[in-house]
């Protein structure tokens, strides 16, 4: 069973429009809140669908997000509507008829397996990172054995043009983002490198003076400080993903009370 369908209260499912045409950008708003629906169907099952007080405080929250940001619930719910109108996203009444909830049809209306599920809900949660760092997060919503498995999740989601980077993945130290952008942004990666190779824009020659070679002989450790630096990395990742594990808890624990109290009104107790 679809594990975003298991909430009792939901109605009978909606469907996904398929009349609409595959969108390929999406404004900032846009990005965040269909990352949120996406993120908290696949780790908080239970309270999927979402309410817009849940939906909003999901867009919000401090971990996990880049930048941080403070839309109003008038914000998210505008957002929501436009990916509605862009078949993206759907309002689901429960069976009480208390409170509307939303969610998503990205397993719909996008050619992703569930890792390149995570990893687009990943990217546009927080943008460009380091694959280490991807994997980690990901992680969280589905399993990633190896970097090798998602270098070859990568390389399909760019071939399908989903996804950007300024290297070769094989490179140690590379940068991937989504390619989800509107064309007046920024995307993901600054103006001095290439979004998909490792060259610089503006190469410089090779020196060939002695001088030169003595100045870069150090670089032979390159290797062994980047190796060490990609640890790091990946060790901050994990201590991320515990404290958002305990903030992910405490946000259950939040809604869970926001459930019991709108029942108790409903009970007039």
């Amino acid at each position: 069973m679809d594990i975003e369908h298991a909430v009792p209260t939901a109605a009978p499912q909606v469907e996904a429009p398929d009349d609409k045409p595959l969108v390929r950008t999406l404004s900032k708003p846009q990005r965040r809140v269909l990352g949120v629906l996406v993120e908290k169907g696949l780790t908080t099952p239970d309270q999927y669908p979402l309410t817009l007080k849940s939906l909003t405080s999901g867009c919000n929250q401090k971990s996990n997000r880049d930048p941080v940001t403070n839309y109003s619930e008038d914000a998210v719910e505008e957002a929501m509507d436009e990916l509605r109108q862009l078949g993206l996203a759907a309002v689901v009444h429960t069976e009480s008829g208390r409170t509307e909830r939303y969610r998503h049809f990205m397993r719909q209306r996008y050619p992703f397996t569930e890792t390149q599920l995570a990893i687009m809900t990943e990217l546009l949660l927080r943008g460009r990172q380091q694959l280490g760092e991807l994997r980690s997060r990901a992680s969280r919503m589905v399993p990633i054995d190896s970097l090798e498995q998602l270098r070859a999740d990568l390389q399909d989601l760019m071939e399908q043009g989903f996804v950007r980077t300024n290297g070769p993945l094989e490179r140690r130290g590379i940068e991937v983002d989504h390619a989800m952008y509107e064309p007046q942004e920024k995307q993901g990666f600054d103006s001095q490198t290439s979004p998909l190779s490792d060259e610089p824009v503006e190469t410089r020659p090779v020196a060939t003076t002695a001088t030169s070679v003595v100045a870069t002989a150090p670089a032979a450790d390159d290797g062994e400080l980047a190796a060490l630096k990609e640890e790091c990395r990946e060790l901050r990742a994990q201590l991320q993903e515990t404290t958002q594990q305990v903030e992910s808890l405490s946000e259950q624990v939040r809604l869970l009370s926001d459930d019991i109290s709108d029942l108790r009104r409903d009970l007039g107790a």
